[in-house]
């Protein structure tokens, strides 16, 4: 099996925070955040995640930066509206391809969704609905490249490859008060 884009960062810190929907992690170097970290079954699971996907990442104290964004991460996840498009990213390690959908993805702002076909046709390959899934499968950034406003054809979920899976992606879009399925959420 080939390395993973990740274990090719060096240098790289995380610490893991609480959020509204349990504890997330945040992985960074010095070009920017390389990972966010859904959360597992406990935060022991997180960690040990974190650890397998960024291979010689150390635990450490977020420095301010990182703080700001993790404080942003937390106030999205407690229903405020952030795009968080201005954070900065290390995608040193992700495939062009990959780059093109994330920057498609990462525009469609809280509480919107898009199908995976529209973005495919935003990218002007209206045929990639699949390789546009299987690039947002791969999203080592969820929340910060919103891979949960992507859904299938006809506001179908679709899947989500992060813990708890499409369970997830519904809390997520819950708390942004995204229409699902022609109708508002939960909370409108």
């Amino acid at each position: 099996m080939p390395e993973s884009p990740a274990a090719a960062i060096v240098d790289a810190a995380f610490c893991l925070f609480e959020t509204a929907v349990g504890g997330c992690g945040l992985v960074w170097g010095a070009r920017g955040i390389v990972g966010v970290l859904l959360p597992d079954a406990s935060d022991a699971a997180t960690r040990a995640r974190a650890r397998r996907r960024y291979p010689g990442a150390r635990e450490s104290a977020p420095p301010d930066d990182v703080q700001r964004v993790l404080r942003r991460v937390q106030a999205l996840l407690d229903g405020q509206r952030d795009d968080l498009e201005d954070v900065a990213l290390d995608l040193s390690a992700i495939p062009e391809f990959n780059r093109r959908v994330y920057a498609v993805a990462r525009a469609i702002h809280p509480g919107s969704t898009r199908t995976y076909g529209e973005v495919a046709a935003a990218l002007g390959e209206p045929h990639a609905a699949r390789a546009v899934g299987a690039a947002l499968g791969e999203n080592p950034f969820p929340i910060i490249i919103p891979c949960h406003r992507v859904l299938a054809a006809g506001s179908r979920s679709g899947g989500f490859s992060a813990p708890g899976g499409t369970r997830t992606k519904l809390k997520l879009l819950e708390i942004e008060r995204a229409p699902l399925g022609g109708t508002p959420g939960l909370f409108d």
